[in-house]
């Protein structure tokens, strides 16, 4: 969030946080999160690089199309090990997922 944006939220009373913060995560539960999120969103770039509709991937997953859908969501049911498997799927390379989970978080 912008410095001015949050300034002015903060000046009219409100209290600005992240959803770690919302959600009463500790450290080590945020930044799990961030990195799950990372990893979906490098699926989406990595799916439309390769010009993969969410069918296509799903076939080569053995999968659904709605569970792709649900994996570049990240949403919760989705295990980060299948984020994984379907990122090599699509064709990240290794060095691309290190890099998505090495990004650091946002404050």
């Amino acid at each position: 969030m912008r410095t001015a944006k949050r300034k002015a939220l903060e000046e009219a009373g409100w209290r600005v946080g992240s959803a770690g913060d919302f959600l009463e995560l500790d450290e080590v539960e945020s930044q799990f999160v961030d990195i799950k999120l990372a990893l979906a969103r490098l699926l989406r770039t990595t799916r439309t690089r390769s010009r993969l509709t969410q069918f296509e991937l799903a076939e080569k997953l053995g999968s659904s199309q709605s569970r792709v859908a649900k994996l570049e969501a990240g949403d919760p049911t989705v295990s980060v090990d299948l984020l994984v498997r379907s990122l090599l799927a699509a064709g990240a390379r290794p060095s691309e997922l290190a890099k998505a989970v090495a990004v650091k978080r946002r404050t």
